[in-house]
């Protein structure tokens, strides 16, 4: 992949290359970059869109389910047209409007032990915007095994939190350090029986592009070790610190 840019790609990203804290350099990385998405829901709808916008290299989408006419009201990268297509091809659809020079891979399939490694692996950074703790904790664990960052959200009614793990680096915390012990399912109420509120979703998975978009140019400071915590009923942020806790 080229990292040279064409005039077109100059202008498109000509916010960006006069940012000290990306310029040149950093958009040239953001264009060598690939970055995985599991979930192309609430999060992952947003965040798709920004990178996307940003012009991120590639991005590789998983997500085995199919546009419903209630994601509309959150999921934004899904249109109404687009009811009953695979959520994989209406986010891909959507990407190469936003900016044609990012190529998309889709993989309509749910994220399982067996092919995960196999399909995050050669990535620069992965995000998770998936809805249930058995992925996310999947997700957390491949992720740690094949030494990519991972930024992780999650969201309910009108909270959101957001995190991102490099434990393989300075004793850095893993996923496991923050939540040592998975829940089991049905523990706490879905998506579906608590409600969300869509902008909420918004939020998150915006924080979450910008934090992948940090990570890969190196600006700013991450949220390693720190995690975010949004109210949106009270329009409140809190961060908290945590700690390795493990070998």
């Amino acid at each position: 992949m080229t990292r040279t840019f064409t005039a077109k790609e100059t202008e498109r990203y000509a916010r960006h290359l006069v940012l000290p804290e990306i310029g040149g350099a950093g958009q040239q990385k953001l264009k060598a970059a690939k970055i995985v998405i599991i979930g192309v829901g609430g999060l992952g709808a947003p965040a798709i869109q920004y990178l996307a916008a940003a012009g991120v290299g590639q991005l590789t989408i998983i997500d085995d389910d199919d546009v419903s006419l209630s994601n509309l009201q959150r999921q934004v990268i899904h249109t109404t047209g687009m009811v009953g297509t695979a959520k994989t091809e209406s986010a891909k659809s959507m990407a190469g409007q936003i900016n044609p020079h990012v190529k998309v891979v889709t993989q309509n399939v749910r994220l399982t032990p067996e092919n995960a490694k196999e399909l995050t692996a050669d990535h620069t950074l992965a995000l998770d915007g998936s809805d249930n703790f058995t992925t996310r904790y999947l997700t957390a664990d491949t992720c740690e095994t094949l030494q990519i960052p991972l930024v992780t959200a999650a969201v309910n009614r009108f909270d959101g939190t957001i995190t991102t793990f490099k434990p393989w680096q300075d004793n850095n915390p893993s996923y496991r350090d923050l939540f040592p012990t998975q829940p089991d399912e049905g523990l706490l109420p879905t998506c579906e029986e608590a409600g969300v509120m869509g902008a909420i979703t918004g939020i998150m998975g915006t924080m979450q592009a910008l934090e992948a978009i940090k990570e890969i140019t190196g600006a700013g400071r991450g949220l390693v070790g720190r995690l975010l915590m949004f109210d949106g009923l009270t329009m409140r942020f809190q961060t908290i610190t945590y700690k390795r806790t493990g070998p």
